[in-house]
């Protein structure tokens, strides 16, 4: 077990989520950094679906009382064993009485923690993960929690696959020179082309977006030149998904997260793409987006 003996930012279970249990008012939830949670189990040895601390901000400390594989992927805050700095993206031994130190990221939000064997706590639902909307699933971390995990199966073995890329964290590489520092994320047309104005869609790379202070895993507020709607009517409440970029009356665009409601009846413009998905979830107040619009055959 490990116990927790400093949890300053939301630490959260999570593993790849519920889907398919909408005709309960569920929804998916899940790591919001899917890429990060894959790659940190994938350093482990664990399968994908191995539950994961996601960790906003920071720092975490945890001090552990059993011997333990574990990697730390996401953000680029420094991972600290017992005063030495490791790199991010490679297994590491936790020995007991050893204490491990995850330090606030300068570039990026969320890190996503791995044990080897999984994080283990009862499943809701078929899932591990904690849905903030909906209060479902563990509660989140705090100080003085312990920390279990499953017995290992019979999978990869630690570091058997390189857990990230070399270029860096997720944020990085979406950052373009040539858009001024920019996160750039891909975006696919929506399902409500009528709503908007001639061009909207294709318009949306042509100018940046603030992210605002209201940004959580429900959802992520931007602030930038209004959009143009042809009109103020809403829709009936209809099916909604995580990376839907819906326009409220204020014309701000508002990008669903992985806690989303299940329906919603503002219009779509767009959604975003699954790596764009892991790539917002890692802003924070104050970042600039540009959105590429793709063509629904790119």
């Amino acid at each position: 077990m490990i116990i927790v003996e400093r949890a300053d930012g939301l630490v959260l279970v999570q593993d790849l989520g519920r889907p398919g249990q909408g005709r309960l008012g569920v929804a998916p939830s899940g790591a919001f950094d899917v890429g990060a949670h894959v790659a940190a189990n994938v350093a482990v040895g664990n399968p994908a679906s191995a539950a994961t601390l996601e960790v906003l901000l920071g720092p975490l400390v945890l001090r552990a009382r059993r011997p333990v594989i574990a990697a730390v992927t996401g953000g680029s805050g420094a991972v600290v064993v017992d005063g030495l700095a490791l790199a991010a993206g490679q297994p590491f031994a936790l020995l007991p009485g050893m204490s491990l130190t995850l330090e606030s990221s300068a570039d990026g939000v969320r890190r996503y923690l791995a044990v080897r064997g999984g994080i283990e706590v009862t499943p809701v639902l078929g899932s591990r993960s904690r849905d903030t909307l909906a209060g479902l699933g563990p509660a989140p971390i705090v100080a003085g929690d312990m920390l279990r995990w499953s017995e290992p199966d019979s999978g990869s073995p630690p570091g058997g696959r390189r857990a990230v890329p070399d270029e860096g964290s997720i944020v990085a590489r979406h950052r373009a020179d040539d858009d001024g520092g920019a996160l750039v994320l891909e975006v696919l047309p929506g399902p409500r082309p009528g709503y908007f104005a001639p061009g909207t869609y294709l318009g949306l790379g042509e100018h940046t977006f603030t992210v605002t202070d209201r940004c959580d895993r429900v959802a992520v507020r931007l602030q930038g030149r209004p959009l143009v709607r042809t009109g103020t009517q809403e829709l009936p409440p209809e099916g909604v998904i995580a990376g839907a970029i819906q326009v409220p009356p204020s014309l701000q665009p508002v990008i669903l997260g992985p806690d989303h409601p299940l329906t919603g009846g503002y219009p779509v413009l767009a959604v975003a793409t699954r790596a764009a998905l892991d790539a917002l979830a890692q802003v924070r107040p104050g970042d600039v987006i540009r959105f590429r619009p793709l063509e629904s055959g790119d």
